[in-house]
């Protein structure tokens, strides 16, 4: 049977990570909103990559539906040598210095999309670059997986799971590499607009121990105070590993689907196992 995240104290069913039109989801802000109340969900965090333009319209939805809204982001983050994500929750989408550090991620998408596209054009694949531009509602953010939706669409791979091993990670031919914010930028702007920081999604970062002790570290280090222990990209095993994680570093519990589409990786809103019972769920408090 599958089950939710919920607050064990009174079964509020949480879904703190999601994506809208507004980055490289494929519903928009309010239709999100409608399909979270359709699945159930009370609380649910909008935390587009790198932009925040989507929340004022869920926020509305929310409040005709009868849920509550976080307003949150996900922030890509370059940390030794490789890609990873931090989202920030309960952030104050007015605040400046958030505004500006987000353009400044935003930036330079573009660029690292047309390379993507020339990349992808030496291995036969032409096109994928205007292809994945026209799929790309909001222009700025032209990501990896509107390009995986492309090379799907055109029969290259046969769904999102594929395309990114076969074409877009690390040692394929689609990947670019690009410098993002650095760790410590992104955990102060979340903070500075009053918002939680949150390691994304740990278990896909594909790293030995030492090196996801080293990330948990930096990322304390930093002001971070919470991490996705549950989440549709970890396995049932991988759950309680970083549930000690959290506890060996003082940080708080999230939990998120990661939703961008209907039936899109088998990710659905709400859709997650309960939080592991020693973990201080990053909502409490609130």
């Amino acid at each position: 049977m599958i089950t939710s995240c919920f607050s064990r104290k009174n079964r509020v069913i949480f879904d703190l990570h999601s994506h809208s039109t507004a980055s490289d989801g494929v519903l928009s802000p309010r239709e999100l909103v409608v399909r979270a109340v359709a699945q159930g969900v009370q609380v649910l965090a909008l935390t587009d990559h790198d932009e925040t333009r989507g929340v004022v319209e869920a926020e509305v939805a929310a409040r005709e539906l009868g849920i509550d809204i976080v307003p949150g982001v996900e922030i890509s983050v370059s940390w030794s040598g490789r890609t990873v994500h931090i989202v920030g929750l309960y952030v104050d989408i007015s605040h400046a210095g958030l505004h500006a550090g987000l353009q400044a991620n935003r930036s330079g998408r573009g660029d690292r999309a047309r390379r993507m596209g020339e990349a992808l054009a030496k291995v036969g694949i032409p096109g994928a670059y205007e292809g994945a531009y026209t799929l790309a509602p909001n222009k700025e953010l032209i990501s990896r997986t509107h390009f995986a939706r492309f090379l799907v669409a055109k029969g290259y791979v046969k769904d999102l799971k594929s395309v990114f091993k076969k074409f877009l990670i690390k040692g394929k031919p689609g990947y670019v590499s690009h410098q993002w914010a650095s760790l410590e930028d992104a955990v102060r702007w979340i903070r500075a607009a009053g918002g939680i920081a949150v390691l994304a999604h740990p278990g896909r970062y594909n790293m030995g121990r030492g090196k996801m002790a080293a990330l948990f570290a930096d990322f304390k280090a930093a002001g971070g105070e919470a991490v996705e222990v549950v989440t549709a990209s970890h396995t049932p095993d991988q759950v309680p590993v970083y549930a000690r994680y959290a506890l060996e570093y003082g940080l708080r519990a999230s939990c998120g689907s990661d939703f961008h589409a209907p039936g899109e990786g088998g990710r659905e809103l709400g859709r997650m196992p309960p939080m592991p019972v020693a973990c201080e769920p990053v909502w409490s408090g609130r």
